[in-house]
């Protein structure tokens, strides 16, 4: 049985559009209005915020299902699948622009147009999460960013290969690289550790680390 989704149908055809409303309910899913335009295809997706809108490419009137989507993902992420009776090349190109979650040619059969459905679920909440994760990543780094700025020690932090991935102003200004020049490069190239008595560089002990656990560093240089 398929989860509850509610989808809009947007077909200028009434017969064809209460026929594919009546499969779609015999499939499991809300389907509680049929339009037959661009226009209203938009004022319903601002106002009721379906999870999946089935649009005829071609509506009659001023403005084409290809149109209406481009309008509609200005504003919302709603997944759209097309309907279309027919696909040349020129519409085809058009229909590209607006990134729909996939075609269904006419007729079709029940099993396509539920496939086809799932799959546009699937993947729109996938892109979600990772909308959500990436939003995350976002809002921790830039916490981290601000703590780091904060510290009154050189903070230099790698990646488990030992690449740059942030330097706070005082490592900076101990080290002489801007965090631009030096984010990408390995730890080597912009720090390194002499020792005192002898002078000589000795053994990068973030190197050491890195060997052990094969995870992020966070070097802290006090002087």
């Amino acid at each position: 049985m398929a989860e509850e989704k509610q989808i809009l149908v947007v077909e200028d055809e009434a017969i064809v559009g209460m026929d594919i409303q009546r499969r779609l309910i015999n499939l499991g899913y809300i389907v509680p209005v049929v339009v037959s335009s661009g226009e209203e295809a938009i004022t319903e997706v601002r106002e009721n915020n379906p999870d999946l809108v089935l649009m005829d490419i071609n509506l009659y009137g001023e403005m084409d299902g290809i149109e209406a989507t481009s309008k509609i993902h200005s504003f919302s992420d709603i997944p759209i699948i097309y309907l279309t009776a027919y696909t040349d090349e020129k519409t085809l190109e058009r229909a590209k622009i607006t990134e729909p979650y996939a075609y269904i040619i006419k007729p079709f059969k029940d099993r396509e147009l539920q496939i086809n459905l799932e799959i546009a679920f699937y993947k729109n909440r996938m892109e979600k999460l990772l909308k959500e994760s990436e939003r995350n990543l976002r809002e921790k780094n830039q916490w981290l960013g601000a703590v780091i700025e904060g510290i009154g020690d050189a903070v230099i932090t790698t990646d488990p290969e030992g690449t740059i991935r942030l330097m706070n102003p005082i490592a900076e200004a101990l080290t002489g690289w801007k965090q631009e020049e030096a984010l990408g490069k390995h730890l080597e190239c912009v720090f390194n550790i002499i020792g005192e008595e002898t002078r000589k560089q000795i053994e990068d002990p973030v190197k050491k680390q890195l060997k052990k656990t094969g995870s992020t560093v966070c070097l802290i240089i006090q002087y």
